[in-house]
């Protein structure tokens, strides 16, 4: 998760979760630098890079928020890709040098036939060009060397591969995937399988969980509602909880929540036996995660600063 750097003057404490629509040809880095300054935030951090070239949902957590970004990087995906059939290139996108080219043969039963093989759980190795370390080194920067390393394969699941339009030598797909899925790669892979090679063209990520179909805010539009003042760029936040919508919701009582707050277990009556809590006081103020107990004790995990 990128972080913000130290806390400027004129900065403010303030929690929530902006999704931002990453424009191309910037980093997730400068996209989340950008917010940050337009918000007057202290502390900031974005959950799960795109590539410079690519766009799309971008969350940005502010303040407490950035302590529960795990759970967004872990999150499902929806993207939509454009890839290039007949060309290969050295980083499996736009970006690269040309390394290949061949006569595109293939017809659309083709392509439906080979999507459905990428399909499920499979495994993939990630690209040189990647932020993954070998040895406490990035792997794009060994790339950008010239050298090429043994790479894990790891085990990712497509959820769904749907073709949108095939035209001439582009083929444009929508992409629902699991946390870890690397497009270009998945892309090459296919471009291979259909023996006549492929690179990611484009991409834009359409959703995050648990964010399907909420609305985004480019930087200029941020910009312009900036003009209008901070309370009206915070109503584009979400709330931290926002994030944790997939975990079962608990109430507790002002006296648990004190004790929780305190680091201490509590017991509840009927609470689950167990798994991840969102934990929210009688009051509707969020809290934190707690974690069941077999026993019916609920244990605090990750909780809000309150007392800032």
């Amino acid at each position: 998760m990128g972080r913000g750097a130290r806390k400027p003057q004129g900065f403010r404490d303030i929690d929530g979760i902006l999704l931002l629509e990453k424009p191309s040809g910037i980093s997730s880095n400068k996209a989340l630098q950008t917010a940050r300054f337009l918000f007057k935030a202290n502390k900031a951090g974005h959950t799960g890079s795109l590539d410079p070239l690519a766009t799309g949902m971008l969350p940005v957590c502010f303040g407490e928020a950035t302590k529960f970004s795990a759970y967004l990087l872990n999150a499902s995906k929806t993207y939509r890709a454009v890839c290039q059939l007949g060309s290969t290139t050295t980083t499996a996108d736009a970006e690269g040098e040309l390394t290949s080219e061949c006569a595109v043969r293939v017809s659309i039963d083709d392509i439906v036939t080979v999507l459905n093989q990428f399909t499920g759980c499979i495994d993939q190795i990630p690209p040189m060009h990647s932020a993954i370390k070998h040895k406490g080194q990035r792997l794009y920067r060994l790339a950008r060397k010239g050298l090429v390393v043994e790479r894990a394969a790891r085990n990712i699941e497509i959820y769904s591969l749907r073709m949108v339009s095939f035209e001439g030598s582009a083929l444009e797909m929508d992409v629902f995937c699991s946390k870890g899925t690397y497009i270009r790669t998945l892309v090459e892979d296919i471009g291979k399988t259909l023996g006549c090679g492929a690179y990611l063209a484009s991409l834009r990520r359409t959703g995050v969980e648990p964010f399907w179909q909420q609305t985004c805010y480019s930087i200029d539009r941020l910009r312009e509602l900036s003009k209008q003042g901070l309370d009206r760029l915070d109503r584009c936040l979400l709330p931290v909880n926002s994030a944790l919508a997939d975990l079962p919701e608990l109430t507790v009582d002002p006296a648990a929540a004190n004790l929780l707050k305190q680091g201490q277990a509590v017991q509840v009556n009927n609470a689950p036996l167990a798994g991840l809590l969102s934990l929210v006081h009688e009051n509707g103020q969020f809290i934190g995660i707690g974690e069941a107990g077999s026993n019916g004790r609920i244990s605090p995990k990750r909780l809000m600063n309150t007392a800032r």
